[in-house]
């Protein structure tokens, strides 16, 4: 469910938040009829059914448990590092700050160590610089852009090509190692929705748009919802809350799955063209039962708080994942694995869209949490024994009488099902102690040359380097 706050709605829900929270925690809540507590959030327990390691097997690798302080180099320390902060982590893990870049949103390394960073409100994509022993240099390698959000590399035909997803369209550009500013930059792909449209007037709720390129260079652009729960999106052109493929060359899109509200962070399992994204669910669903306990079509925020699930899912071709007629439920025997889908009360309430046709999510995540980017350590430089495993960077929660997200967790990888399993923290620490204040929000992820993990925080304005010692 991501959304931005702008600093005033921040501290109204935060002051609502410290209010309302529940003396369980920042976990749990309710079962369907929001009596007892429901899915528990990240590292907590085990959101999956299988075992961790390569074949299925084994016991997965510690997660955050030792708190450290952040490092920040003397020239970064303005706010919120003018004052010491501290993060949890795995043991034997450090964290620093590597470089400041306001609202820093998607990130992608070049083959180089150069970082692309982008910044949306600011139209601007800022190139940062590694440099030994000195804070990094930050450039503003392309500027005057609609909101540019993803950013991917892709070497094809001995070419390496930059793609930048702006709201309206995809460019790409060929790299130049030392480059500082982008060069000979076309559209590949053009007409995407965004606000421009007349029949929105200027209303898109998700128009950041994220990609990905596979093997053969076909790209994949997620054009997300305008809204929270509407029929328009499913009869526009091209359909909204839905996945589209190009050629490498661009041309017409088809469609390639649907029903996913807000796709983001697509990535490609390594060495495959097997698509997996996170999907932000929708908001303030009304109770779907009519089980007479009174509770039918009304929104109820114990409920709410854990319904529906966000989602880390693979996604087919043809695939129709369900927004916005069905919703899935976690609080069946499946748990947050392969969860059943309930009917949408405000969109399907009789069952005219048959819900269990629709494809399950692989992976359900804690309702709220805003996943976003998503990175596959199989095969980088990262530190056994989390070489076979995924990070997801969690946004935060905006409307949950409780904050959940604001961290990044891991799954260890069962190569044998093509699954994660095991949830857990990975960098946790965000949210001050008592819950009441949040002062960063991860947004990406992903693994430098040397195997250290680069996290984005558009609330800080950073970019951290997280190390095994």
């Amino acid at each position: 469910m991501r959304h931005w706050l702008s600093p005033v709605a921040m501290l109204l829900w935060l002051s609502v938040s410290a209010c309302t929270q529940s003396s369980r925690g920042p976990t749990g809540g309710g079962t369907d009829a929001g009596s007892s507590p429901g899915p528990v959030d990240a590292g907590q327990t085990d959101a999956g059914s299988g075992d961790a390691g390569q074949g299925g097997t084994g016991t997965p690798p510690p997660g955050a448990s030792k708190q450290v302080q952040v490092s920040v180099p003397e020239d970064l320390r303005t706010a919120p590092f003018d004052s010491p902060r501290t993060l949890t982590v795995p043991p034997g893990f450090t964290i620093s700050v590597f470089a400041r870049v306001p609202e820093a949103r998607f990130l992608a390394i070049a083959p180089n160590g150069d970082v692309l960073v982008s910044q949306p409100d600011q139209g601007t994509v800022k190139l940062v610089r590694p440099r030994p022993g000195q804070t990094p240099e930050v450039f503003d390698w392309a500027t005057g852009l609609r909101r540019p959000h993803d950013i991917v590399f892709h070497t094809r035909g001995g070419t390496t090509w930059v793609y930048v997803a702006e709201t309206n369209q995809v460019t790409r550009s060929p790299w130049q190692a030392g480059e500082t500013q982008r060069h000979d930059a076309a559209v590949l792909v053009s007409g995407l929705p965004d606000t421009s449209l007349p029949e929105l007037q200027g209303r898109y709720g998700h128009e950041l748009k994220n990609i990905a390129v596979d093997s053969t260079g076909q790209l994949y652009v997620s054009i997300a919802s305008t809204c929270n729960v509407c029929l328009s999106d499913t009869r526009s052109n091209p359909e909204r809350g839905a996945i589209y493929r190009y050629g490498p060359e661009g041309g017409t899109g088809q469609l390639f799955a649907r029903g996913l509200r807000n796709a983001e962070g697509l990535a490609f399992v390594p060495g495959t063209d097997t698509l997996w994204v996170t999907v932000n669910a929708r908001d303030n669903i009304p109770y779907p039962h009519d089980d007479g306990t009174g509770r039918y079509g009304k929104v109820i925020p114990e409920y709410v708080d854990n319904h529906p699930p966000e989602a880390l899912t693979s996604v087919r071709e043809r695939g129709e994942y369900g927004w916005p007629f069905c919703n899935p439920n976690p609080s069946t025997s499946n748990g947050l694995k392969q969860m059943p889908f309930d009917r949408d009360y405000d969109l399907n309430r009789e069952g005219d869209i048959a819900c269990g046709a629709m494809d399950r999510f692989d992976q359900g995540i804690q309702a709220h949490s805003a996943p976003l980017g998503l990175a596959f350590l199989n095969g980088t430089a990262f530190p056994e024994p989390y070489a076979s495993g995924v990070v997801v960077a969690y946004h935060g929660s905006w409307n949950s009488t409780r904050p959940t997200g604001y961290k990044v967790t891991y799954f260890p990888w069962d190569t044998a099902a093509g699954q994660p399993t095991r949830e857990q923290d990975f960098v946790s620490g965000w949210v001050t102690p008592d819950g009441t204040s949040v002062w960063g929000r991860p947004v990406d992820v992903a693994v430098t040359a040397d195997g250290a993990l680069l996290i984005s925080d558009d609330q800080a304005g950073a970019l951290y380097l997280l190390r095994k010692q």
